[in-house]
């Protein structure tokens, strides 16, 4: 089973989904080899291939300097055409989603998305993946000659920290990198936050923190762990925290090893978001919140008290 994974950067830098996406492939093959675009891929190729890429596929060109989904799908093409993979892998990123579905229908390939679960058996790759937000898990494997489309969920597979690979400079046909649209600019929202579906720690805040004065509170909670701020809808929608720290179904998706709700109550729409994090610590004054019947560890009391007791604990231990 040949494996190509497909590495993801930004500003030139790889994403730690980059190389998670190398140890699942080593999960399933040794026969792997790694893609990356950028506009000069040397020095993030290196680093691939010192990490256990195998051989790793870069190209380079100044349309590659930002993400762009028509661009990216037509040279990924072209390399899987010349290489020949069976399991095209990708992280489950925003990115990474949109390119993976246009990738499976340019090369007529199967596709399942989210996987949380690999197994190979014989020649076959069995994929499980969760639906209606963690309500039912499916098997599925790929049938036929056609490659095998697979978007990972963050933080599933441990990144892969060493190994031997090969960097290999590709040549692309130049009309590859002409698009209908032109990404010029890309803006960061808020400079210097720790990015939701990166984080291995999240500390969310929900209604129960009753006004947008009180967010700096959990805010602080999440600088003491050196954990991303997330939130509910419910004060998204309120405006008391921005969008881009939305946790749920019309929010992100993450999958943290630990996640806390302060003042969350739990509707299905947050859980769907959340509920596969490692470890869940719920803070509420409802017993019956149904934030409690997800959490692996439950907090009953006030959340006004239970929060800086917290960050003064965990600032006191882990020296923040």
């Amino acid at each position: 089973m040949k494996v190509l994974a497909i590495a993801l950067q930004k500003d030139n830098k790889l994403t730690s989904a980059s190389f998670e996406m190398i140890q699942a492939a080593r999960s399933i093959s040794e026969d792997i080899s790694t893609a990356i675009l950028a506009e000069n891929a040397d020095s993030i190729a290196s680093e691939l291939a010192s990490r256990g890429g195998g051989q790793v596929l870069a190209v380079s060109d100044e349309s590659l300097k930002f993400f762009n989904e028509e661009i990216h799908a037509k040279v990924l093409t072209e390399l899987i055409k010349k290489h020949t993979p069976n399991v095209i892998l990708c992280p489950a990123s925003l990115y990474g989603k949109a390119l993976l579905c246009r990738l499976a229908a340019l090369n007529g390939g199967a596709m399942a998305s989210e996987a949380t679960g690999l197994e190979k058996d014989g020649e076959k790759l069995k994929v499980t993946r969760p639906h209606y937000g963690g309500s039912v898990v499916s098997t599925v494997e790929n049938r036929g000659e056609s490659p095998f489309f697979v978007s990972i969920r963050a933080k599933i597979f441990p990144e892969s920290k060493d190994g031997s690979g090969e960097v290999i400079n590709e040549t692309i046909d130049s009309a590859a990198f002409e698009a209908v649209s032109k990404v010029i600019e890309s803006k960061v929202e808020a400079a210097g936050e720790l990015s939701l579906t990166e984080a291995d720690r999240i500390v969310s805040a929900g209604r129960g923190m009753k006004g947008k004065e009180h967010i700096p509170m959990v805010e602080e909670l999440a600088k003491s762990l050196g954990a991303a701020l997330g939130a509910s809808r419910a004060i998204v929608d309120a405006g008391w925290i921005s969008y881009s720290h939305q946790v749920g179904q019309t929010g992100k998706t993450v999958n943290p090893k630990l996640y806390i709700a302060v003042g969350i109550s739990g509707a299905i729409q947050h859980l769907v978001g959340m509920r596969t994090s490692q470890t869940i610590v719920a803070i509420n004054k409802d017993k019956d919140a149904p934030i409690f019947s997800v959490a692996n560890y439950g907090i009953v009391g006030d959340a006004f008290e239970i929060v800086p007791a917290l960050t003064a604990k965990f600032n006191k231990e882990l020296g923040s």
